[in-house]
């Protein structure tokens, strides 16, 4: 029976390291890499080390950056006084393709996790809280995933930033426009029931 390179051996080990690419899906990639001319190839390493050497946290809002602050926290046309809270960055670029969100965010990278030995101080708390002390943000958006984690970071956040004269709020869950009811899980139902609106 015919052997791997050794070097190919070590890209399908460190492809299948990645969230979501299991050994087969490694070796697809592996075999697509050496299919591929050159060029293309060391352009996907190129594109990793430029990440890896020049990306980093904004040293503001936690959002990525390639410099000391993110194209966010430099755009003027922000509304300062709206913050919104979120767990990661990908979930800032969520919000941000809605498009309807004018203000800054916050991004706490992860959640609270006892059982998985995250807790506060692992998290940018510190930092919101230093953020909302300075008297320029009147409501602060708790954009938390609706998880028992999440909710549970929201709470702590929220008795912080009591002592605050800032707005909090949540946002809004419940049953999506165009969904049939009969089909909606307990749990979104049991959040439109209580979170109910007047019309």
């Amino acid at each position: 029976m015919a052997q791997l390179t050794e070097s190919v051996v070590r890209l399908i080990d460190q492809l299948s390291k990645l969230p979501g690419i299991g050994r087969k899906s490694a070796e697809r990639v592996a075999y697509h890499l050496l299919r591929v001319n050159k060029e293309e190839a060391l352009g996907l390493a190129d594109a990793i080390r430029d990440v890896k050497e020049n990306v980093r946290y904004c040293s503001r809002c936690f959002n990525l950056s390639e410099g000391d602050l993110c194209t966010i926290c430099k755009d003027p046309q922000r509304d300062a006084s709206i913050l919104c809270v979120v767990e990661q960055p990908r979930d800032l670029i969520a919000l941000e393709q809605s498009g309807v969100f004018p203000g800054l965010y916050h991004v706490l990278l992860g959640r609270i996790a006892p059982l998985e030995g995250i807790g506060p101080d692992q998290l940018t708390i510190d930092a919101l809280v230093s953020r909302v002390s300075q008297g320029e943000i009147r409501e602060v958006i708790m954009a938390t995933n609706p998880t028992t984690e999440g909710d549970g970071t929201a709470l702590h956040i929220s008795s912080l930033l009591a002592e605050f004269p800032v707005k909090l709020t949540r946002l809004a869950r419940g049953v999506t426009a165009g969904s049939v009811l009969e089909f909606a899980n307990k749990e979104v139902l049991a959040d439109a029931m209580t979170g109910r609106q007047s019309l």
